[in-house]
């Protein structure tokens, strides 16, 4: 079913009223774009499906939104973020309250970010068609194909979310799941702030000075591609950013001297712009530049320990069937390896009482690890 008109979108979600959850997907662009373009919205629950058509003429998704807002009405997605994304850069929010099934599948015991087709096969038995996996979506008319590949998308996550929702609730971990949600929820992991846009730039052995002009230009970067709904670096590649920092060019002939601006970019207003930033990065009193990040002790006499962390880590998740990606990232075993007094998210919430007090007690002797018969198993010393 696809639903191209108001009056029909209506009617499908006051048949959804009432119902304990619904299973939802997106399909969307963004390639040649900053913001993603939604091309179209799949939601199902028991015998209901449609596939909705946001690029219809005159259509009103607001009972659609009004469904996706509704607290009585669980949303269940299927690796969530970019959906959540998607909706965000149409309405301005995302759906409340959520419950993404590749999280729920690491912690039930299916690895590490198992795919959506590997599930439908494991607990639905399904094989589905990924002939219609690349493509443009936001092409019209879509053919029946792409409609049946979009709804089987949903459908069989009814059934997946089930299977899931019975294992979490045996096991005593739907409050993990629901720690989870918290972060996929947060508005503020969707709202790009230009000021912080250079952090996600690396700059190899920076300085104060370059970190300001950075974050002037990256700053000036990310308005740009919003307000030209442009991809980043479709604006100015971020090696270029880097060189331009790390230069501080200030007149139009040291700016043309940088590698990876296009054609006659120092003279155009797009390099005009970019020089203003870098003089009023330059003229901001050295006391606002930004800080430089905070240096990690070398591992040098940590590796050891930073094995034996992987190994406990390992041990525990095999235990309890949940995948070690889900509860802590080598980047974090180094911290707590090397910090004296870590905040991370294996010293919180269920993590902490899975892995992180066993890993602080490794960490300061009251713990070891020891071969047993072939297999290894866990000391706590007094």
């Amino acid at each position: 079913m696809l639903i191209t008109e108001t009056d029909d979108l209506a009617e499908f979600c006051r048949r959804l009223e009432g119902a304990r959850y619904v299973a939802v997907d997106t399909e969307f662009l963004r390639e040649k774009t900053y913001w993603p373009r939604l091309c179209l919205i799949q939601v199902a629950f028991e015998d209901e499906a449609a596939a909705i058509d946001p690029l219809a003429a005159d259509i009103d998704l607001g009972p659609l939104f009004d469904l996706m807002d509704d607290q009585k009405v669980l949303k269940v997605f299927h690796s969530a973020s970019q959906d959540m994304e998607a909706f965000f850069s149409v309405c301005g929010r995302v759906p409340l309250p959520v419950f993404d099934t590749q999280v729920a599948a690491m912690v039930a015991g299916y690895g590490e970010q198992v795919g959506y087709a590997t599930l439908a096969a494991q607990i639905a038995g399904v094989t589905l068609d990924k002939a219609s996996q690349i493509t443009d979506w936001s092409l019209r008319p879509l053919s029946d194909r792409q409609i049946a590949y979009a709804l089987a998308d949903v459908t069989h996550l009814c059934t997946i979310y089930e299977d899931l929702e019975d294992r979490l609730e045996e096991s005593g971990r739907t409050s993990w799941v629901s720690e989870e949600m918290a972060a996929l929820t947060d508005l503020s992991a969707y709202r790009a702030n230009p000021d912080d846009a250079f952090r996600r730039i690396r700059i190899r052995r920076p300085n104060r000075k370059a970190l300001a002009v950075l974050r002037a230009i990256a700053s000036w970067r990310e308005e740009t591609a919003q307000r030209r709904d442009l991809p980043r670096n479709w604006v100015i590649r971020d090696d270029a950013l880097v060189e331009i920092a790390t230069h501080a060019p200030k007149t139009e002939a040291d700016l043309s001297r940088v590698r990876g601006l296009r054609g006659n970019a120092a003279k155009s207003n797009d390099g005009r712009a970019l020089l203003a930033a870098v003089a009023a990065a330059l003229d901001m009193p050295e006391d606002e530049w930004p800080e430089l990040p905070p240096r990690r002790p070398a591992l040098r006499g940590h590796e050891t320990l930073v094995a034996l962390l992987q190994a406990l880590l390992k041990l525990r998740c095999d235990d309890h069937d949940v995948a070690p990606k889900l509860v802590a990232t080598r980047d974090e075993l180094d911290e707590i390896a090397t910090s004296k007094n870590p905040d991370l998210r294996p010293l919180r919430g269920w993590r902490r009482e899975l892995f992180g007090e066993d890993a602080l007690a490794l960490k300061a002797g009251r713990l070891g690890l020891t071969g047993d018969d072939g297999d290894v198993r866990v000391i706590k010393f007094d």
